[in-house]
């Protein structure tokens, strides 16, 4: 019986692949208006402090075939090809889904890499790839929500925290600060104040739990350059007020808002926060990243088949 074909929609912020493509990139976030000179040098300079380029289009790559490999070892009749669709640069995930359509795909799970999806900007993936699909007749999206949920999720980051715990002296435990952080979003957008800011409440206490921490807090990080209100406390003022109030003196950064190494890690963590812990004469740990790690695709997998099961009736 020949096996049916799945499409596996993974969906991703995107990112601009060479410098050349900054500006289109930066223009679109913008819902079409272009940055001034001064921003524009703003985030060019960020990219050239992490070598040039972000990592992540190469790893939203991998996380995708690491995905479909994990899919088709389990999906008994079932055959998993991966489309990547992109909410900022190309391929977007209008491109994805035609070309799904175009291939004969009638059936489509789709992942958001945004472990927090309780706000307009990550549910806006979904919206607009419900809304090609249905211009085009097809194929059907089967969205993937809440896999922040997933015990692989909680397990992957519970493990980072204690392999950080394990090199520190018993004297220096008492005195380290876990920090979780998602992205801030401005106050205004939907579901941002409420849900989104509930997920990651949520997901630090599991996490925590697992990894049996006393004290853990949480914070956003990378608030855009806009006169909006944004989500906060931001992440470097926690890091002071830990240090100065608190008397803490070692800082594990836990970014569970996202799930690759990018300019938001690694400038805005790696480079912005490590420069306050410095300043403060402290220590600075940031968790390595999911990536394509097995363990953080077997969650995701794992997802994908639950939300196929409740969609198709296809065994979990």
């Amino acid at each position: 019986m020949p096996q049916q074909t799945i499409g596996l929609l993974v969906m991703a912020y995107g990112t601009p692949t060479s410098p050349d493509a900054i500006d289109a990139f930066y223009t679109h976030i913008r819902h079409g208006q272009k940055p001034s000179d001064a921003l524009l040098q703003d985030l060019e300079d960020r990219y050239r402090a992490i070598g040039g380029m972000s990592p992540l289009a190469r790893i939203t790559n991998e996380q995708a075939d690491a995905l479909a490999a994990a899919l088709n070892t389990r999906g008994d009749g079932l055959s998993f090809k991966p489309y990547i669709g992109l909410k900022h640069a190309p391929p977007f995930i209008e491109d994805a889904v035609a070309a799904m359509q175009r291939d004969g795909i009638t059936q489509a799970v789709a992942v958001a890499l945004a472990p927090y999806d309780g706000n307009a900007s990550v549910q806006d993936y979904g919206t607009r790839a419900q809304a090609v699909a249905a211009r085009l007749g097809g194929p059907t999206i089967i969205p993937v929500p809440g896999w922040y949920r997933q015990q692989e999720f909680i397990r992957y980051w519970a493990g980072q925290i204690a392999a950080a715990f394990a090199t520190m002296p018993a004297n220096d435990i008492r005195t380290t600060a876990v920090i979780f952080s998602a992205h801030s979003l401005p106050k205004s957008m939907p579901g941002a104040i409420g849900h989104y800011r509930s997920q990651l409440e949520e997901s630090a206490q599991s996490i925590a739990q697992a990894a049996r921490l006393g004290h853990y807090v949480t914070a956003w990080q990378s608030a855009g350059k806009t006169p909006d209100a944004w989500l906060g406390p931001d992440i470097r003022e926690v890091t002071r007020d830990l240090y100065h109030r608190d008397g803490y003196r070692t800082f594990v950064y836990c970014p569970t808002g996202f799930v690759a190494d990018h300019l938001e890690v690694l400038y805005d963590l790696d480079i912005e926060c490590r420069a306050v812990v410095n300043e403060l004469g402290g220590r600075y740990i940031r968790l390595a990243m999911p990536n394509a790690a097995p363990l953080f695709i077997d969650g995701l997998a794992e997802a994908a088949m639950d939300a196929l099961a409740q969609a198709m009736g296809v065994p979990a």
